[in-house]
């Protein structure tokens, strides 16, 4: 069969052939029709991602759309290595699917998954966020940060705060439901040292702020926990969900941040919510796709495309593969 194969860590995969699977007691053998390009398919195929399988040649891809022998269509997760998501047929657990509702098509399924399950597990099962929360999404014009401000006000959320470098790019996000945006570039320093952003921050913690939803880490990161700690009063809790890491992997946090606030610091991925909590959410995503009118820009490309477009960069839409 042809596959997007992975010869060396680091290196984009090649349109090749592969050894076709053969199921196992308890697993699915499953026809693929589409697999989203993430950075979590990324990060494993490059070995990077702490849940990555060293083991090589592999096949690239962690998720996607396809049909089992027995015609269901369902989304799936984490394929047994060697084999993986972005090839013509994979073997998956059978735990590792879920139904895809007949309102969503595969392409929609595949790019919505992945970011909705980020989203989701971030919000209700790190977070718990009740109604009428006050949110801040870091990093809120990524293809995971738009689809977060859209299922936090989705969720009961009573004000949510988008922060991104791209002044531009978050006028949209205000568009898919943000009530207040914030960018980071914000110019010159406060009278206390502080940055614009900061005190924009600061600003809107004021009114109170339950949950930080941060995609970004690295300064961005590090200024929100300082607003947080210098301005929530009287112990109110602040849940802050970190998820991703594209602005650096490491902060400078500083001891006075944590004994002076009640803010709770958490992380939201495999291994700190359970796999079966996070295809229940990719669940509840599919379920409120249509009722919630969740959106997201996709590029679809033939699978014999993965090499010359895994290092490309497909902006606000999201990549999806499909074999040919």
């Amino acid at each position: 069969m042809k596959a997007a194969v992975v010869y060396e860590a680091g290196k984009p995969p090649v349109f090749a052939d592969f050894e076709a699977p053969a199921a196992k007691a308890g697993e699915e053998l499953i026809t693929v029709k589409a697999a989203a390009l993430t950075h979590f398919t990324k990060a494993r195929a490059s070995g990077a991602h702490y849940s990555a399988s060293a083991s090589l040649p592999a096949i690239a891809g962690s998720d996607g759309v396809g049909v089992t022998q027995d015609g269901r269509r369902v989304y799936f997760i984490l394929p047994g290595a060697p084999f993986g998501a972005m090839a013509e047929v994979t073997r998956v657990r059978a735990g590792h699917c879920i139904p895809v509702p007949e309102g969503i098509d595969d392409i929609a399924a595949a790019a919505l998954a992945n970011p909705g399950m980020s989203a989701w597990a971030a919000l209700v099962h790190r977070a718990q966020l009740k109604q009428g929360d006050t949110v801040i999404i870091n990093g809120a014009t990524g293809i995971a940060g738009r689809l977060a401000v859209q299922l936090a006000k989705h969720l009961g959320a009573g004000k949510v705060i988008a922060t991104a470098r791209d002044e531009a790019a978050l006028a949209s996000v205000k568009a898919l439901g943000a009530d207040v945006v914030i960018p980071m570039h914000l110019d010159g320093t406060g009278p206390d040292g502080s940055s614009r952003f900061e005190e924009a921050i600061r600003e809107q913690c004021k009114e109170g702020v339950d949950v930080v939803v941060d995609y970004l880490w690295g300064k961005s990161a590090q200024t929100i926990i300082a607003a947080v700690a210098k301005t929530v009063e009287d112990a109110r809790p602040v849940r802050f969900v970190q998820v991703g890491s594209s602005s650096g992997a490491d902060i400078t946090l500083p001891s006075a941040a944590l004994r002076s606030s009640a803010i709770v610091l958490m992380g939201s991925g495999i291994k700190s919510v359970p796999l079966p909590d996070l295809l229940a959410a990719v669940g509840h995503v599919f379920a409120a796709a249509v009722p919630a009118n969740l959106r997201i820009a996709t590029r679809v490309l033939p699978l014999s495309d993965v090499q010359t477009a895994w290092d490309h960069d497909g902006g606000k839409a999201r990549v999806v593969f499909v074999p040919t």
